[in-house]
């Protein structure tokens, strides 16, 4: 099934850094603070303390940490988030890309065409143990040590050797070792080979010499996080493999072996498009590859856009200065070759389009290089796919007909929907200045830092939404209330949003009207009943973003938040259990005298006791899709017609729950 949620997904408050204590607060001064008192010592005259329980601030307080004690005190500098695993940008991930990239390095530079990779989970609570073998150059002997544990220390800084590599700031595999339990890396070099191995970025022991067992050139790594930094965690083979075939896309020719299951592709973007697409398509891939630029591109039914784009083999999940100058050239590219000035929303609507670049010395935002930051591109990218793009469409007919026939259609249907979107505002000005239903809060998305965990809860009822406004954070949390089940919008236009009015509020709460960019929140969260409507209210839901909204969905943004199903009390003691396993767990422990409460709806919580659950230690189920082309089978499955299929499966799994 496409539509899917991770289990074991918690967002809680960020954890404290190790070794690190929040400051205290500092008294107010008084009008007339004490006067210093000196006392003599050997070396003259000091002040004595205040009195305030201020420590001393003097040279002994300065310290000076390595590089590898910094990487483990501000790993977010350098890994990005920590995470369990349960999100494709969690810390875990991050470190195994670090070091695929070098072995991805070697390839792009002509050293060798495979790459093992084997991750071996050691299951819940378990540590796991990830290997990465390639067949490159191998890392030179005399510098194995250094290479892995100095920072600063590389070949990346030399064009001679890299040209195009990901990792340029000589980090990467130094934050692997740093943060993980065990680090061991080897290097096999024309019959010699050099070992080191590591603990929490300390070197435990190395040699270096002649091997008794002829191995190929190359470079093996292997590390096991340390769960001291990433507590309990566990690796998603299907986030590894995503990853593992954007790998083999941007790289012809090289095979790439996860878990014993090889991977490769022969036309690049190509195939990454039509994985996408599958048979959703309104003409042939465009495609084109340049010396610096590879990019391929089509038209779907879909509303929206979607974009996959890459540096240097990296996947640039926030886009940057590549993606934006692909855009304009794409445009600019069209309109030249129709010779009309059709609007760019017109164009735009319902493409999908990966590009991928090659920079010698990319910039980018952050150590997680999810945004391109180099200004300097943009005219060549504009240029080069101006032309790429205008060129294919000569050399295509075929695809130029149905292209200017959806760009006419998507002209004639904002038309008509600015004219629904006209009388919809004027009927919402006469219900009231504000979107009805909405409990907004202070900081939004777009407040930086302040609005980074902005939340809106989307819930039914008005007695859920009681409990939720009473408990929550006001500062971060919003609340919109849905009078019960919403309208099946599957396979109706994007008008329909503009008839309906509770879902036109929804989708001006939300800010996604223009497009999703105006999103206010950092996170839509679904949060209905734990029984048939519930989910019923949910998928409709889904429904509604996957339709016309899919973005929100491929970004990461929608999640399914987890309330308890029973409450489990003595006189002393109260537990919240999320299913019967909890529950019966909780009885066993409190004892066959505890009362025993069934959660029926959300409005049955209290709203002393629902702070807690949309507090620190919220539970949060991210929505994801395995690929766009699943899309539309899936809706048309569960939300289309009622077929005799549809009928048998939902009965069958209706029994199956019962039961």
């Amino acid at each position: 099934m496409a539509i899917k949620t991770e289990k074991k997904a918690v967002v809680a408050a960020r954890p404290a850094l190790p070794g690190k204590k929040a400051p205290e607060p500092k008294k107010p001064e008084t009008k007339a603070p004490p006067k210093t008192a000196v006392k003599k010592s050997p070396g003259g005259v000091v002040p004595a303390k205040s009195g305030r329980g201020e420590g001393v601030y003097d040279e002994s307080k300065i310290k000076t940490l390595s590089s590898l004690e910094h990487i483990r005190l501000r790993t977010g500098m350098y890994i990005g988030r920590l995470g369990d695993g349960s999100n494709p940008d969690d810390g875990i991930y991050v470190l195994l890309k670090e070091v695929i990239d070098n072995s991805i390095d070697e390839f792009i530079m002509g050293n060798g065409t495979a790459v093992e990779v084997e991750v071996k989970d050691g299951g819940q609570g378990g540590a796991a143990v990830v290997k990465v073998r390639d067949y490159g150059r191998g890392i030179p002997l005399g510098k194995l040590v250094e290479c892995v544990s100095v920072i600063n220390t590389g070949a990346k800084y030399n064009d001679d050797v890299f040209q195009f590599s990901v990792g340029l700031n000589g980090v990467g595999t130094k934050a692997v070792n740093a943060l993980s339990s065990h680090f061991r890396v080897a290097a096999f070099r024309g019959g010699e080979g050099a070992e080191a191995v590591f603990e929490r970025g300390v070197l435990t022991s190395s040699r270096i010499g002649k091997l008794k067992t002829k191995q190929k050139d190359g470079t093996y790594v292997e590390f096991t996080p340390d769960k001291d930094i990433f507590g309990d965690y566990q690796f998603n083979a299907e986030f590894i493999e995503r990853r593992i075939l954007n790998y083999t896309y941007l790289n012809r020719g090289l095979t790439l072996i996860f878990n014993g299951k090889p991977y490769l592709s022969k036309r690049g973007l190509f195939d990454l498009l039509e994985e996408e697409t599958g048979d959703d398509r309104l003409y042939p891939i465009g495609y084109y590859q340049g010396e610096r630029i590879e990019c391929a591109f089509t038209h779907t039914n879909n509303y929206g856009e979607e974009y996959f784009s890459f540096v240097n083999g990296q996947y640039t999940s926030d886009g940057g200065t590549h993606l934006s100058a692909f855009k304009e050239g794409f445009l600019k590219g069209i309109q030249t070759f129709f010779k009309k000035d059709y609007r760019s929303e017109d164009i735009r609507e319902g493409t999908i389009a990966t590009v991928a670049v090659k920079l010698k010395s990319p910039v980018f935002e952050s150590q997680t290089k999810n945004k391109l930051g180099n200004s300097d591109i943009r005219t060549w990218i504009v240029q080069e796919v101006k032309e790429a793009v205008e060129d294919w469409l000569h050399k295509n007919p075929e695809a130029a007909k149905p292209l200017e026939l959806k760009i006419i259609s998507n002209e004639k249907l904002r038309t008509e929907l600015n004219t629904v979107k006209k009388e919809a505002r004027e009927a919402a000005k006469k219900i009231a200045l504000k979107i009805p239903k909405l409990k907004d809060c202070k900081y939004h998305l777009d407040d930086g830092l302040l609005g980074e965990n902005s939340t809106i809860f989307i819930t039914e009822g008005d007695s859920a939404a009681g409990s939720m406004v009473s408990s929550r954070d006001v500062m971060t949390q919003a609340i919109f209330s849905l009078r019960g089940k919403i309208e099946n919008m599957f396979d109706k236009k994007r008008a329909a949003i503009y008839k309906n009015a509770e879902l036109y509020n929804m989708m001006m709460a939300l800010g996604i009207e223009n497009d999703v960019s105006g999103l206010r929140y950092a996170r839509v969260v679904i949060a209905t009943d734990a029984d048939f409507d519930g989910f019923h209210i949910r998928n409709l839901l889904l429904t509604f973003f996957l339709s016309y909204f899919e973005e929100l969905v491929t970004g990461g943004r929608v999640f399914i938040l987890e309330t308890p199903l029973f409450r489990v009390r003595t006189k002393k003691e109260t537990q919240y259990c999320y299913n019967e396993k909890e529950r019966d767990g909780a009885v066993k422990t409190l004892g066959s005298q505890s009362e025993v409460t069934r959660f029926k709806g959300l409005g049955e919580i209290s709203p002393k006791e629902f702070g807690q659950f949309i507090g620190d230690n919220i539970r949060l189920v991210p929505v994801s899709v395995s690929t766009l082309k699943a899309v539309p089978q899936v809706l048309s499955f569960y939300m289309g017609k009622n077929t005799p299929e549809r009928r048998e499966y939902i009965m069958k799994n209706l029994i199956d729950d019962a039961g």
